[in-house]
């Protein structure tokens, strides 16, 4: 599938996200910040820009299931399957994090939030870095999520070290729904 960005888009991205960067990228609801999950220091940028807790814990997107396996534990075979019917697509599972998660991803948590998504900036973007991609909505602690550049701009626009990546939100009129993968619960409607 061609990618929705231009080339060099898509390797001033990754390039910024290896350099420990944040990314504004869209997805599938709102706009997303995003970095690299194994940099502890663009996790601290991204929740220092949000004024928010890092006990809370953070949401990974990928562009397929294997670039989620080294952050989770897999359930049985029964409750993955119903997991996997869901993706790539708008919806978040809470897995059991595995023992290589980095704390600043899971947070206080013994768990991780993860994502495979079908959005095409967001997916291609995680092609293009080969990787996982945190994914939190982009907006301070209490304001509304962004879903546009403009919203974008007016949270964030002092800040000259991140990188926003153009394009448009999905269809979904908020965050994605989140569902544990072990019990299948509703944690967060969308």
């Amino acid at each position: 599938m061609p990618s929705p960005l231009p080339r060099w888009r898509l390797h001033q991205a990754v390039r910024h996200l290896r350099r420990n960067g944040v990314i504004a990228y869209p997805t599938e609801g709102v706009y997303g910040l995003g970095c690299n999950p194994w940099s502890q220091d663009a996790v601290t940028t991204i929740l220092e820009l949000k004024g928010r807790s890092a006990a809370k814990g953070l949401i990974l997107i990928a562009a397929n299931f294997r670039q989620l396996l080294p952050f989770i534990t897999l359930p049985g075979e029964d409750r993955l399957d119903a997991v996997l019917k869901s993706w790539p697509g708008p919806v978040t599972w809470v897995f059991p994090a595995s023992r290589h998660c980095p704390w600043w991803i899971r947070g206080e948590h013994l768990t991780v939030a993860v994502r495979v998504t079908n959005h095409p900036v967001a997916a291609a973007l995680c092609h293009a870095f080969a990787g996982t991609l945190v994914s939190t909505s982009a907006n301070p602690a209490q304001s509304p999520p962004a879903r546009s550049t403009l919203h974008i701009r007016r949270y964030f626009g002092q800040i000259t070290d991140m990188l926003l990546v153009p394009g448009r939100v999905g269809k979904l009129k908020g965050s994605t729904p989140i569902f544990d993968a072990i019990t299948g619960n509703c944690l967060r409607s969308g």
